[in-house]
């Protein structure tokens, strides 16, 4: 769309844009798209949680909420606004999520996926570096402070929090000249690091209620690191990785071994290699990656996995049906997906196709009609309604939304 606007609201195609209230239009024609509800998480709110300065990034979180708190109200039985919450610290995101909830009624909430701390050796000379250098705070592992508070929190209010955090400039999104090759994949290498830190950090663990959606990254991602979790933990958990402890080798034999099979090179050093295989044995070794997971069996990552972690995957993402491919996914786990338009952005020409779109994947064989209603309906009732069974009152689809509640025992 060259002029930035959706279908909906071009002067061309729709009232005067002076006159007319977005919010107001969407609602009025939002059935067209073949969608009942909208969750709405914010664009230009994304950026306000990673505002460096604590007084602007605050208050800008707050007007923010405030703002779309009021502009959404009337149109609650069809669409709600999330609100913007800042992280630097746990309690900061309290103060606001409690404000969001307690004061202006929103029921959902943005937050980052990760924190930019500075690298106080760097910092504290060149303050001006801040923006070109920094390290990752994934907020559930090797983390300034502990923010299970703020955990806690979302499950005592029932909130859902999505991680909606850009990874330009991180890891290989760092072309000078092709934002293409900086797009690939940059909101699944920026929600990556919060998934792990909350399995390894034992976040799930700790908290069995809490579910958090992981936004505009697909879900081929999470499918591999539900695979690759499980299959380190085979390798290198506590039941393991014994088998490389080095205190189990044998010097001796080793450096025989290497006398009598090695080359010329290898025998000439057969007593240098037998000293440095036992030197090995004097340093510590063993470290258990999964202690805070509190595991006994690869397949206790499946519960703090699958029903804990929900993906948006947009129509055109044909990695959705490997979510539902139970003979790939270890022990038969469906992963969580949910269906995300990103109505409103230059990857959705026509927001009209957006549910057709998707509904190619049924089309294709790739999904069952059943997994379908999964995608567009029974995961979404489980993200927000399993944090808040009451998340759905008074919307247009309450009806159907009781009805399955009481199927998946959520009522």
């Amino acid at each position: 769309m060259g002029d930035g606007l959706p279908w909906w609201a071009r002067p061309s195609e729709g009232p005067d844009l002076a006159a007319a209230s977005i919010p107001r239009l969407l609602h009025e024609r939002l059935e067209e798209t073949g969608v009942d509800f909208s969750v709405l998480y914010p664009t230009t709110g994304l950026r306000l949680p990673a505002i460096p300065d604590e007084e602007l990034r605050r208050v800008a979180a707050r007007a923010y909420n405030r703002y779309v708190a009021d502009r959404y109200r009337d149109y609650a039985d069809r669409l709600t606004p999330a609100a913007a919450i800042p992280l630097h610290t746990p309690q900061e995101g309290i103060d606001e999520l409690e404000y969001a909830v307690n004061i202006l009624g929103l029921k959902t909430a943005m937050i980052p996926a990760h924190i930019r701390r500075p690298i106080d050796a760097i910092h504290k000379k060149h303050p001006e570096l801040y923006r070109f250098v920094s390290r990752l705070d994934h907020l559930g592992i090797d983390s300034d402070y502990d923010y299970d508070p703020f955990w806690a929190k979302c499950i005592e209010l029932g909130v859902a929090p999505a991680c909606h955090s850009g990874g330009m400039q991180m890891g290989t999104q760092t072309s000078p000249t092709n934002y293409m090759y900086n797009h690939i994949g940059h909101f699944a290498a920026a929600a990556e690091g919060l998934c792990k830190a909350l399995v390894f950090g034992g976040v799930t663990r700790r908290f069995p209620a809490l579910r958090v959606a992981f936004l505009e990254c697909g879900v081929g991602w999470g499918c591999t690191t539900y695979s690759d979790i499980i299959a380190r933990w085979e390798k290198r958990g506590r039941p393991a990785i014994q088998h490389l402890d080095p205190m189990r080798l044998d010097a001796d034999e080793f450096g025989r071994l290497a006398a009598e099979y090695g080359d010329e090179r290898i025998r000439a050093k057969a007593s240098e290699i037998r000293n440095r295989a036992e030197r090995s044995k004097a340093a510590p070794f063993f470290q258990d990656d999964f202690e805070a997971c509190q595991v006994r069996e690869a397949e206790d990552f499946k519960e703090l996995y699958e029903q804990h972690f929900y993906f948006g995957c947009e129509a055109d993402d044909p990695s959705t049906a490997w979510a539902f491919d139970t003979r790939v996914n270890p022990f038969g786990a469906r992963i969580r997906t949910v269906l995300s338009s990103d109505i409103g952005h230059w990857d959705v020409p026509d927001i009209r196709e957006v549910l057709e779109e998707a509904y190619e994947l049924v089309e294709r064989g790739l999904l069952t009609e059943e997994d379908f209603r999964h995608f567009a309906f029974t995961h979404p009732v489980e993200l927000y309604a399993g944090m808040n069974p009451d998340f759905f009152k008074g919307t247009v689809c309450e009806g159907d939304v009781e009805k399955l509640k009481k199927e998946l025992s959520l009522a």
